[in-house]
């Protein structure tokens, strides 16, 4: 049976002011109730006198709820921590220790590291080293069935932790934090994970700690980051909630995953993986020979580069063959559904999503920005779609579909409904999850994306049908044009595609997305 859930305050940099920390936790016990433990990280002592420090330590006064605190983070307060094993420094303030687990007789299990990182080793008194942090990874993953820990306690921020979502305002997590916390975090799987030194708070959305579609569902993490006790910006510094401890909690109530949930930030994209085979046989559906640079040179109409195969029927005068420096471009699909269907095509080889380097991602969802709000501004919304089956370069499949045709609902089923007739396993995945950390280099799979964010997945394991995406958006209950499910049987003349793609890049140039900064 589920225990009582603890009640649980986390502190950022406390710096000396005593005082007013522990007023400011007894103002909340008595508005609140009582809690069972308070967590400091960051700077417990400051450079500011020590008579506040003396009254607490002589027991003169005393915290009003058993508090629990990391090490120095600087050579000036080492001095404060005599025993690197942890100990007592005062009543009901104990240090925890350079590194270790601390268990509750609740079960709780909180992980903790004292410190700023460290280059060298040995690390000094007030840092950590990579031996350190292999140690207490060690230490807890060869627990016989171990899940994760409840809490991680560490004065720095983890490197990265602000990729995939929400950012901690002007911080700059690229740079700031450490990369052996972010180890240490992927490692230990926190259910929450606080941080401090950087005076700012920032609570992160939820990450997941396993891979959709790849690997059994796993608890999130949740990252907070406190501020400094008395800042003069009023940033948060005292974080209450409740925690039941993992071992205590049913697993289909550890593993719910909230709405709000993104991938995990500490994760490597998959782009040192190896290089996939390129497949014989492609079977492409090439673009218009017209497309547009979507860059500062507004809306000007070019072939493509003029060296044969199914991008280019038509030679062009080489004035008009230079590519600009840009990721990728648009091009209308040649046979398309309408006349307004285009393709996301990256200049340089790339076989699918998963292989585009964070710069191509970044325009192609410029791109994909840009074409929601000009379909939409046209009455129609858009259905996205890769096939990574029999290809050998990048195309995402662009084609509008008009509002009043039929509602995202139903095109999410007519998908799910024709791959159930064809035995094809659609799945639904998150709407924040990254289709990186679902498909690795190399895996073919076709993947649907509707402008809501809703995605659906199929990870193709022997034949799948080239033109099933087609054949969905073409059929009755969508687009209703079963005719055009076959790109080779809908071609237009020169004069025709010349004509289309004129009207396209005439309507779509206010949508620009470089207009749209």
């Amino acid at each position: 049976m589920a225990g009582k859930p603890l009640r649980v305050l986390a502190c950022g940099d406390v710096e000396g002011r005593f005082d007013m920390l522990f007023n400011r936790v007894q103002a909340v016990q008595k508005k609140s109730g009582e809690f069972d433990l308070l967590l400091c990280v960051g700077n417990f002592f400051g450079c500011i006198p020590e008579t506040e420090w003396e009254e607490y330590r002589t027991s003169a006064k005393k915290a009003p709820v058993p508090t629990y605190v990391l090490g120095a983070n600087n050579p000036e307060t080492v001095h404060y921590f005599p025993d690197v094993n942890g100990c007592e420094l005062a009543e009901n303030i104990t240090y925890l220790g350079r590194k270790g687990i601390f268990s509750g007789t609740s079960g709780l299990q909180i992980a903790y590291l004292s410190g700023t990182e460290s280059l060298s080793e040995p690390a000094p008194a007030y840092s950590f080293s990579s031996k350190d942090v292999s140690e207490l990874k060690i230490s807890l993953l060869s627990t016989p069935k171990f899940k994760g820990v409840d809490i991680l306690l560490t004065s720095p921020w983890p490197r990265g932790v602000g990729n995939f979502r929400n950012k901690p305002g002007e911080m700059d997590t690229q740079r700031c934090g450490s990369v052996l916390i972010s180890n240490l975090a992927t490692s230990l799987k926190p259910r929450y994970h606080f941080a401090a030194l950087e005076k700012t708070y920032y609570e992160r959305l939820p990450y997941r700690n396993h891979v959709v579609l790849q690997e059994n569902a796993q608890h999130v993490s949740r990252f907070i980051a406190l501020a400094n006790v008395g800042n003069t910006s009023k940033k948060k510094y005292l974080y209450a909630f409740s925690i039941l401890p993992m071992r205590s909690m049913d697993p289909a109530e550890l593993v719910k995953q909230p709405q709000d949930v993104t991938e995990n930030p500490y994760q490597k994209s998959g782009k040192e993986a190896h290089k996939p085979k390129m497949i014989s046989g492609a079977e492409e559906e090439p673009a218009c020979q017209f497309f547009f640079d979507l860059s500062k040179q507004h809306g000007k109409k070019r072939p493509s580069d003029g060296k044969g195969g199914q991008h280019s029927q038509f030679k062009q005068p080489k004035k008009i063959r230079e590519y600009l420096a840009i990721g990728c471009y648009l091009a209308l699909a040649k046979g398309g559904l309408s006349n307004d269907h285009v393709l996301i095509l990256p200049i340089g080889h790339y076989q699918s999503v998963v292989e585009l380097s964070s710069e191509a991602m970044e325009e192609i969802d410029k791109y994909k920005s840009a074409l929601k709000k000009f379909f939409r501004s046209k009455g129609k919304r858009y259905v996205l779609f890769e096939r990574n089956y029999r290809s050998q370069h990048l195309q995402l499949q662009v084609i509008p579909v008009p509002l009043n045709c039929c509602a995202t609902e139903d095109i999410k089923e007519s998908f799910i409904l024709q791959a159930q007739e064809q035995e094809i396993e659609l799945l639904e995945i998150p709407e924040h999850s990254d289709i990186k950390q679902i498909a690795q280099p190399g895996t073919p799979y076709f993947y649907v994306e509707l402008d809501t964010g809703e995605k659906l997945f199929h990870r193709i394991k022997k034949k799948f049908p080239l033109q099933f995406g087609r054949e969905v958006l073409a059929s009755e209950a969508i687009l209703n044009v079963p005719g055009r499910a076959d790109w080779q049987q809908c071609t237009a003349s020169r004069e025709e595609a010349e004509a289309a793609a004129k009207a396209f890049r005439e309507d779509f140039q206010p949508f620009d997305f470089s207009e749209l900064q």
